[in-house]
């Protein structure tokens, strides 16, 4: 695929992975002040922003494999990355494989939540209406982001969501910082918890009154938080 991306500035190499359906612009302010620092890059994911829409269903594994085939082409070795909600899921898998050396990540998603008997519910509820009447089982199932995507995007998101990646974290060996907005409504603080429980090391921020965009709630505080930490050339204490 041809990429969409941009690169700003002079330094060591940053790399800044978006959420789900964002693409790289969501990082502005960021793109902005870490290019006095970095050669900062910003990629748009397939199927998202202005990069190529997608050919068949994609996993987080698929965009793993595409992220790191991207920083080979871009001459990217070991960068430190900031990565949000899905874009985070991409980074923990790739931060088991020691593609970063340091790493800021924000609303990051990746945590199945167990399902209980409600959810179990209306799964089945669903499978047995899309069988009598598909057309009102896709308007009255799914999230809100999920009834927006197209058939072939709608299967790449069930691959996404469904895949837990807690024991793939288990083999993050590099210093992780998770920035978490208090407000976030869409990735809870237990999900960053279970996180921080499996990445030795691993350390967590909470920024006051944002949600689950702090980069753009908040920016100075997120820039302040997040360059104190990728500039530190000595693993931390925690």
């Amino acid at each position: 695929m041809n990429l969409s991306c941009l690169q700003r500035g002079e330094g060591p190499d940053l790399l800044f992975l978006h959420g789900y359906l964002a693409s790289k612009e969501s990082f502005f302010p960021q793109i902005s002040y870490f290019s006095k620092f970095y050669r900062v890059t910003a990629l748009d994911f397939p199927g998202m922003g202005q990069a190529e829409a997608l050919t068949a269903p994609w996993s987080v594994g698929d965009y793993a494999d595409w992220t790191r085939e991207a920083m080979k082409s871009l001459g990217l070795s070991r960068p430190r990355v900031i990565a949000h909600s899905f874009g985070g899921r991409v980074a923990v898998k790739l931060l088991a494989e020691d593609a970063f050396s340091r790493a800021v990540l924000t609303g990051c998603a990746g945590i199945v939540k167990k399902r209980n008997l409600c959810y179990r519910f209306r799964v089945k509820s669903y499978k047995i209406c899309k069988k009598i009447a598909p057309k009102f089982a896709e308007k009255h199932f799914g999230s809100e982001e999920y009834k927006t995507l197209s058939p072939l995007m709608r299967e790449s998101y069930k691959k996404i969501v469904n895949e837990d990646l807690r024991e793939t974290a288990a083999g993050i060996s590099v210093p992780v910082l998770f920035l978490h907005g208090d407000g976030d409504k869409e990735v809870p603080l237990s999900s960053i918890e279970i996180y921080l429980e499996k990445i030795k090391g691993s350390r967590l921020k909470i920024l006051k009154n944002c949600g689950h965009f702090p980069f753009l709630d908040d920016p100075l505080a997120f820039n302040m938080a997040a360059e104190e930490f990728l500039q530190c050339q000595i693993p931390l204490s925690y």
